[in-house]
């Protein structure tokens, strides 16, 4: 009975997904003008080979932001419900603390938040 509800879901997803794209294909306007398909970087013409390398550092610092941004946001719902949590819910945090501090510290032991 529950195998039935599942794939009656499946299939509904499915189809409102496949109707749903069928729709926009159908009613969307489309351009044939070759300038749509080139780069576009806010209005001002390219310069050099538009398939440039970029120093691993602009990719280092933002995955760096990102977890550091991201381990922030687990620290909402813990206080939001701290003082029902008790000791070992601080002595957690404390820890989680400890192991952000050690790897910003590792990051910049390293060199990854220097800008060469």
């Amino acid at each position: 009975m529950n195998f039935v509800l599942l794939i009656t879901a499946l299939l509904t997803a499915l189809l409102l997904v496949v109707a749903a794209l069928g729709i926009a294909k159908l009613i969307s306007p489309s351009s044939t003008n070759p300038q749509k398909g080139e780069v576009y970087e806010c209005g001002i013409p390219t310069r050099g080979k538009s398939w440039m390398q970029f120093k691993v550092g602009y990719y280092l610092f933002a995955i760096l932001f990102l977890i550091f941004d991201v381990e922030t946001v687990f620290l909402f719902p813990w206080a939001a419900v701290v003082r029902d949590l008790g000791v070992e819910a601080v002595f957690s945090v404390l820890f989680f603390f400890l192991v952000l501090v050690g790897g910003l510290a590792y990051a910049w032991k390293k060199g990854a938040l220097e800008w060469k």
